[in-house]
C-alpha cells in the first residue's frame, strides 16, 4: 500500500498481516480525493484542513490527507495490532506533530475532548458489520464538531442498508467493488 499524492507521494505505508482490519483499497482512496478535489457536487480542499479518522485502521486515509496538505489529523482506533502499524505509519513519515491518537472505540467519541472543536472532513470506516452508524453520527452531532461545510465521508459495504438520511444529507454515492462511499453534510 501506497501514498497515492501529495508531498509523501509513492511512500510505502505498513499494513497489517492479520485479517482483523480492512485497509481502504488504494483505488478507493484515490477515487475519494479525486471526488474531493474535482467534483462539483463534492469539491472540498483538503489542504489546510483539521481531519477526523474514525475507525482509522493503520491510518491511510489520515495520512493520505497530511500528505496533501491537512493541518491536522485526530486518529480513533482501538484494535492494538492495529494501533501498532498507525503509530509506525506515523513515525516513520515524521508525522507525530500532526496528528492526534485516541487509542479507545471510536463510539467512545463522546467522552473524548473533541467539544466543539470543528472539523473540515470527519472519515467514517467502521467495520462493514457494524449496523450502529447512526448512533456515531449523532455523537457527532451533539459534540458539534461540525459546521456548514463540514464534509463527512462514509465507507460502507455496498449493501449496507443505512438510514443516515435523518441525519445527513448525501451529496453524491459512489460504488466501488464491494464498497460505497457517500459525501455527505450535515443537515
Amino acid at each position: 500500500m501506497r501514498i497515492i499524492g501529495g508531498n509523501l507521494k509513492g511512500k510505502k505505508l505498513l499494513i497489517p498481516l492479520d485479517k482483523s482490519t480492512r485497509p481502504l483499497k488504494d483505488m478507493v482512496r484515490e477515487s475519494i480525493f479525486n471526488i474531493l478535489d474535482h467534483s462539483s457536487k463534492v469539491s472540498k480542499n483538503i489542504n489546510n484542513s483539521k481531519v477526523l479518522d474514525l475507525f482509522s485502521g493503520t491510518g491511510s486515509f489520515g495520512i493520505e490527507c497530511l500528505s496533501r496538505g491537512a493541518q491536522e489529523v485526530t486518529f480513533f482506533e482501538n484494535y492494538s495490532n492495529s494501533l501498532k502499524i498507525l503509530k509506525k505509519n506515523l513515525f516513520n513519515l515524521k508525522l507525530e506533530s500532526k496528528t492526534k491518537i485516541y487509542e479507545t472505540n471510536a463510539y467512545n467519541l463522546k467522552e473524548s475532548n473533541l467539544k466543539n472543536e470543528i472539523f473540515d472532513v470527519i472519515f467514517l470506516d467502521p467495520p462493514f458489520k457494524d449496523k450502529e452508524i447512526n448512533i456515531l453520527i449523532d455523537q457527532i452531532k451533539i459534540l458539534k464538531i461540525t459546521d456548514i461545510n463540514t464534509l463527512i465521508i462514509i465507507h460502507r459495504n455496498k449493501k449496507s442498508m443505512d438510514d443516515i438520511s435523518k441525519f445527513l444529507n448525501v451529496l453524491d454515492e459512489k460504488k466501488y467493488g464491494l464498497s460505497k462511499i457517500l459525501f455527505c453534510k450535515s443537515i
